[in-house]
């Protein structure tokens, strides 16, 4: 016999009937709060299990929890493996946590697992799965600079529903609007769920001698964030990713590389093992030393000639081992009309066989406007623009433009 609580399912609304979601509560004041939101997700049609700490269970009862979700309320793991079982993509849509301390969001982003909740957490970074993030703590706590770093990077893989800051506290955002950010987040379309993408992404390192190289300055940040996007979609990402600066995001198959060559090996090798989609962010180097002196080059040297030799160009290369995979190709020119950018993105794409390039100017407006970029895509039917964005704005007008690329593709 079902539980009695569970009758209030969907009888406000059903955007999210046949949903599961595991609501993580932590010892926060603001614990009792997530007895709401529990019911509230209930009667949009949600099932809810919920998981506390042992400091979140002095505050509201388990049998509390229990009572409003209809189903047994975890406190400590035992032998039924509940953080493998609940952080699995096939048996939970979403991981929320409400409220999240400072302490649990700290333990999550270092991959402390000391409580049922951490260990859920931790698991679920690793495979991927969609997570919410609901803060609530003291401002001078939300401030703190290891606090900050923390949410930074946990932000790469988790969503964060902002708090509201008022009378000193980082109060946890009302359950009406976590309520929206979860459907919001869990009905968002994923046409590209469950494929197998190749991510090449970051700079290349080409080595002079064991102690100097020649590099360029490529973040890797394009690559990386599509990456996150990819793996919040519930796609199998792979990522070949070269001396970077940014941080890959949890939940991909990483592959670090250093030089060009080292990359090309590691590309085609994995662009040949059944990949749907592979996209080359990657800003290898175009030349690379034609020697490598073993021993250091001695610095009171008056000058230095290094001969460079061409390398060769990884993506024309993919489609002889790949096969009929959707091939998206990445373009940067400096300084040129749009005209002559597409005509150059253009004859990449014939060159590689692409599908589509995404192409841009790293230096048109980048000095007057440099938190914003600008990318023009280019396939066989057109081109579009994403227009003068944030980054992570231009990364989903990629996705975007990829999903529908996938999804015009004959079946």
């Amino acid at each position: 016999m079902d539980h009695p609580s569970l009758d209030i399912t969907g009888t406000d609304g059903k955007e999210l009937l046949g949903k599961k979601i595991v609501l993580c509560v932590t010892g926060s004041v603001a614990a009792y709060r997530a007895v709401e939101l529990a019911r509230l997700l209930m009667r949009h049609g949600g099932t809810v299990r919920c998981v506390l700490t042992p400091s979140a269970a002095e505050l509201i009862t388990p049998q509390y929890m229990t009572w409003a979700t209809g189903h047994p309320a975890i406190v400590s793991l035992g032998g039924d493996m509940e953080h493998i079982s609940l952080a699995d993509r096939h048996n939970t849509d979403l991981i929320l946590v409400y409220p999240a301390t400072a302490n649990t969001i700290s333990k999550m982003a270092c991959g402390i697992d000391d409580t049922a909740v951490s260990t859920i957490l931790t698991t679920a970074l690793g495979s991927g799965m969609p997570i919410l993030v609901c803060p609530a703590m003291h401002d001078s706590l939300y401030v703190n600079p290891a606090v900050r770093r923390n949410i930074e990077f946990l932000e790469r893989s988790v969503r964060f529903a902002p708090p509201t800051i008022t009378e000193g506290k980082a109060k946890a955002a009302e359950p009406e609007e976590v309520l929206d950010t979860v459907i919001q987040t869990i009905s968002r379309t994923a046409p590209l769920r469950g494929r197998r993408v190749l991510v090449v992404a970051g700079p290349t390192l080409e080595r002079i001698d064991p102690v100097r190289a020649v590099t360029n300055m490529s973040s890797g940040l394009t690559g990386v964030l599509l990456a996150s996007e990819l793996v919040l979609d519930g796609c199998d990402v792979t990522m070949v990713y070269g001396p970077g600066r940014e941080r890959p995001p949890s939940g991909v198959r990483l592959i670090s590389v250093t030089s060009t060559a080292e990359m090309m090996e590691a590309t085609l090798r994995e662009a040949s093992n059944d990949q749907d989609i592979i996209v080359m962010a990657a800003a290898a180097a175009d030349y690379t030393p034609s020697e490598y002196n073993r021993s250091k080059i001695d610095s009171e040297l008056s000058g230095l000639d290094i001969k460079m030799s061409k390398t060769p160009k990884i993506i024309d290369r993919i489609r002889v081992v790949a096969g009929d995979v959707l091939l998206v190709g990445f373009k940067a020119e400096v300084n040129i009309s749009d005209e002559d950018l597409i005509e150059s993105a253009r004859q990449k794409m014939k060159e590689a066989d692409a599908d589509m390039v995404i192409a841009n100017d790293v230096g048109d407006g980048y000095q007057s406007d440099p938190e914003n970029n600008r990318v023009i895509i280019v396939d066989r039917e057109g081109h579009s623009s994403s227009g003068r964005k944030q980054k992570e704005d231009v990364v989903r007008f990629i996705k975007q433009k990829i999903e529908e690329k996938w999804t015009a593709r004959p079946r």
